[in-house]
């Protein structure tokens, strides 16, 4: 990709990664994996503070909501959005994944605070 120069800006500092893709694609079921290996894995970041989503496009075909993604990316949260029925949903599983990467990112920092003090 020729973005890859700018892979380690990206991830400097990151604390969160939301990988979306079409469910539709082969090709992207595939390049998700490499997403995840370079972006989660090598930070290394939690499972937790990735975020899969399985974005259907107006009029797709919809029987891939039983998508049965393989080990690793299977361990991972994923939400399907559709934004034309249910843009709600979405959104509350969004300010779900925000409250959990805060959670981390304050854990972290006091961990951080404590072995300072000690």
């Amino acid at each position: 990709s020729r973005f890859e120069t700018c892979w380690p800006a990206l991830m400097k500092d990151s604390h969160g990664v939301i990988i979306i893709f079409n469910p539709e694609l082969p090709s992207h079921l595939k390049e998700i994996e490499m997403w995840y290996s370079c972006f989660v894995q090598q930070q290394p970041l939690l499972d937790s503070q990735c975020l899969l989503v399985a974005h259907h496009k107006p009029g797709s075909a919809g029987d891939t909501e039983n998508l049965s993604l393989a080990y690793p990316l299977n361990k991972l949260k994923l939400i399907h959005s559709n934004l034309e029925e249910d843009p709600e949903d979405v959104r509350m599983e969004f300010i779900k994944y925000f409250r959990s990467i805060i959670t981390v990112i304050t854990e972290s920092r006091e961990r951080e605070e404590m072995s300072i003090i000690s």
